[in-house]
């Protein structure tokens, strides 16, 4: 690993001109990278089974496997998302990777990065200031109580899901904020191809409704050229590098529990015109951010995976066969066998893409070898490759297997993806095709508001997106509380969302809230700043 990042940039052949330096370490790249660059590579998509509240290493194993296929001679990129600070200081600490398998500089990734994440909180804001100060004037097509569009900031913060504004004004009214991963401004820059894109994106955000439920958009206020501005430079990829030197564009950072999970297109587009093989991830599960992989991200690019890797881990599997989270590292074969089932659940999923999909157990230093082998020998019996990856203690050459295993499963030649709902269906067929076919569900109800709200989006041809739904990270279904495969439930709609710009209808299920909380022990209470700058705890 070279220290500066611009012989990474040269060695992916990327212009010095196309380099805008952020510090030595750091870069973003200019979208001209991409003319004349046409798509080479391909693509490997990984996400994971149902995961503990610490996750399961997704990233580390994606940055792993990038390792491992660098060191069978192949010509690799990444194509990450960035980290949100909301996670960075609550539950989960850090999202850079871990151990040998991470990208570099850490600190400098979790928290400000280059700075996008506070471009698109400050976009958001000022469409809503704009709104507020429309409402102040008086000279708004709708009334203060019809405004959708909410506030953001990159915080977990419970205090502010509801909040009310102008207390005492004639233009009081409930609102609340979202973290700014859940941010329609976030999905918009996460999808758009171009400037010219993000521009017709931004104008075509719906903030609201008029009393006679006619849609009213954002370039109805004047300001989409300003938010533009803010937005210029975060719209460009970030690129960074792993701790073994290998390209990592680092772009974007939708939750694919409230939002749809996946780095920036444009990030994606850059890995694959530079390398042969780009290894990319999406959030949570395949449930959540698999499945919007490919109906959203896809579906709206054109892009394409070629292969799919499932991280599974001993610890997850264990919980999904009831044990409790304070005794995973303890061996128990039959909970593991239990277990299994929803990595089956997982593997079901990805096969209806028709993609080779390829098991990474991602090892823990606690892990026991014949539990181990107990995992392996289920998929050899479903017919599925697997291979063990060490990544986090080895780097790359704990990665060595799977990377070999992905190589030989990559197809000669790309088929087109299979969709399992087409945009024009009902929503209420889109969102059964969903539950029944990815989270094992008897059906959907929706709830007398969402239906409410539903018919009012129809009016407006909004029914004819695609959907994003928001669902518990914690299990195939809508209980949190259900682990392993759940049978015989239903999945209950309680309200929607658009998000025009971006393109899709957001489904809410169950209790998710599109801000988090922190948990009784926030990750921030370990960080810590040495007299002479040295950070620790992230």
């Amino acid at each position: 690993m070279h220290p500066d990042i611009s012989p990474v940039a040269d060695a992916l052949g990327i212009s010095p001109d196309h380099l805008i330096l952020h510090g030595r370490h750091m870069a973003k790249v200019n979208l001209a990278a991409l003319h004349s660059k046409p798509s080479r590579g391909k693509l490997i998509l990984v996400s994971a089974i149902t995961p503990t509240p610490a996750g399961e290493g997704k990233t580390t194993v994606s940055i792993g496997l990038a390792q491992g296929l660098k060191k069978i001679g192949q010509n690799v990129a990444l194509a990450l998302r960035q980290p949100s600070m909301g996670p960075v200081f609550g539950r989960k600490g850090g999202a850079t990777g871990g151990g040998k398998s991470s990208v570099r500089p850490a600190h400098a990734i979790n928290l400000h990065f280059t700075g996008d994440f506070h471009a698109i909180t400050c976009a958001h804001n000022l469409l809503s200031a704009v709104i507020d100060n429309h409402l102040f004037l008086g000279d708004a097509r709708l009334p203060a109580e019809r405004v959708l569009w909410k506030r953001v900031m990159d915080m977990n913060d419970r205090a502010l899901r509801s909040v009310r504004t102008s207390v005492g004004k004639p233009t009081e009214r409930q609102t609340g904020f979202d973290i700014t991963a859940a941010s329609e401004i976030m999905a918009i820059m996460c999808l758009a191809e171009s400037l010219p894109d993000l521009r017709k994106r931004l104008e075509r955000i719906v903030v609201g409704f008029t009393p006679e439920g006619e849609p009213v958009f954002a370039k109805e206020f004047r300001v989409t050229g300003a938010m533009l501005a803010l937005l210029r430079e975060a719209l460009m990829p970030n690129l960074v590098q792993s701790v073994e030197g290998v390209p990592a564009f680092l772009h974007g950072g939708p939750f694919a529990n409230i939002a749809h999970g996946c780095n920036s297109v444009l990030a994606t587009r850059m890995a694959l015109a530079h390398a042969d093989l780009a290894v990319t991830e999406a959030g949570f599960a395949f449930d959540l951010g698999g499945e919007k992989f490919m109906h959203i991200k896809c579906r709206q690019s054109g892009l394409a995976p070629e292969a799919i890797v499932i991280v599974a881990t001993i610890r997850a599997l264990k919980m999904h066969g009831g044990v409790a989270l304070d005794a995973l590292t303890q061996p128990d074969g039959d909970a593991l066998k239990r277990g299994l089932e929803n990595l089956a659940a997982h593997l079901d999923s990805a096969a209806k893409f028709e993609r080779p999909v390829i098991v990474a157990l991602n090892r823990f230093h606690t892990d026991d070898d014949a539990e181990i082998a107990l995992v392996h020998e289920f998929c050899a019996g479903r017919g599925v490759h697997s291979a063990t990856a060490d990544v986090f203690a080895q780097g790359g050459d704990g990665a060595i297997q799977l990377a070999e295993r992905v190589l030989a499963a990559l197809p000669q030649e790309s088929t087109p993806l299979p969709f399992l709902y087409q945009t024009e269906d009902s929503v209420e067929a889109k969102l059964h095709a969903i539950a029944t076919k990815i989270y094992g569900a008897d059906g959907v109800q929706l709830t007398d508001e969402a239906k409410e709200k539903l018919a009012l989006f129809a009016r407006s041809g909004f029914d004819k997106l695609p959907i994003c739904m928001a669902k518990t990270q914690d299990s195939l279904s809508d209980d949190a509380k259900k682990r392993g495969r759940p049978r015989g439930f239903t999945i209950t709609v309680r309200d929607f969302e658009i998000a025009n710009g971006a393109g899709f209808l957001v489904a809410l299920t169950g209790t998710m809230m599109r801000m988090p909380a922190l948990p009784k022990v926030p990750a921030a209470e370990r960080i810590q700043v040495t007299d002479d700058g040295i950070m620790s705890g992230i």
